[in-house]
């Protein structure tokens, strides 16, 4: 029982879990991560306004297909129960939904598709309907959508979800150690999971939003993209969440130059009284006492 194969993997799986906190235990001391970097900027009491980005993989675009794709193994799981209330699923109908959708995100992910590009894809579309409408092949078009040979059956659609969150979750931790920290005077480019970071003076590198990507927008996403004044030096582009947000504390950011003011010598009021001086009179006693 102790030797068996199940008990052999029991085993490495344990050791690889006792390594990982072994690892963690050592090495969380000399870390430093993004999450640490957000709780330094918030204690730092002479730094009010700062920027923390790291670039998110562009496979995040397809979260809707990954939303998807765990809706249809839920259906499919349901569809394989054999009850008759859910046998009117078919697969090769979610298979082509899903299928269409994954086209979708794979143009806006290798594509900047703008409102234009946006207006002009929906008229060609309406054309080419109206013209099938026109020839009588509309059914026979929309028949061999939903007939599509594509059929995924419920595991098949939960491994590709949990696929593509694993790639996200990968881009995350990344994220984590490779990172941008941008205050009024500086840039601080973090290059790896201990303090090895470069700093840049402002006046070194520009910024600029980019949201021309309407259905990146769409979803809540916009790129920075980050110009240095050495030419020898190639742009980096950011891709990140909340760009309406990040976009606003950029420009309040960029827009504010900190300066460290030297510490301000106590002066003298001039209505205050100047320090009494002793008199003659009481010089003159003493002197009188001590030959006395």
């Amino acid at each position: 029982m102790w030797k068996s194969d199940k008990m052999i993997a029991v085993y490495i799986v344990v050791g690889l879990i006792a390594l990982v906190l072994l690892a963690w235990a050592i090495a969380r001391k000399t870390l430093r991560s993004r999450l640490q970097m957000q709780k330094l900027m918030v204690d730092e009491p002479d730094i009010n306004d700062w920027l923390i980005i790291f670039n998110w993989t562009p496979k995040i675009l397809y979260f809707p297909t990954i939303l998807f794709s765990l809706l249809a193994s839920v259906l499919m799981f349901l569809q394989e129960t054999g009850w008759s209330v859910f046998d009117g699923i078919s697969p090769e109908f979610i298979g082509g939904i899903w299928f269409c959708l994954f086209l979708l995100n794979v143009l806006v992910e290798e594509y900047d598709i703008t409102i234009k590009v946006i207006l002009v894809s929906l008229l060609t579309v309406g054309c080419f309907l109206l013209l099938l409408k026109l020839g009588g092949a509309i059914m026979w078009f929309l028949g061999l959508l939903s007939n599509l040979p594509l059929s995924i059956n419920g595991m098949g659609y939960l491994l590709l979800a949990l696929f593509g969150c694993f790639i996200i979750l990968v881009s995350w931790l990344h994220g984590l150690f490779y990172y941008y920290t941008i205050t009024p005077n500086y840039m601080n480019i973090q290059k790896g999971l201990t303090e090895a970071g470069e700093q840049v003076d402002r006046a070194e590198y520009t910024t600029r939003i980019d949201t021309s990507d309407f259905c990146e927008r769409l979803l809540g996403f916009g790129k920075i993209i980050i110009s240095f004044r050495d030419k020898d030096r190639a742009p980096r582009t950011v891709l990140v969440w909340r760009i309406q947000k990040k976009a606003w504390v950029l420009e309040v950011t960029r827009g504010k130059l900190a300066i460290d003011l030297p510490p301000q010598r106590s002066v003298a009021s001039p209505d205050a009284e100047p320090p009494k001086a002793e008199s003659e009179d009481s010089g003159d006693e003493s002197v009188s006492d001590t030959a006395v």
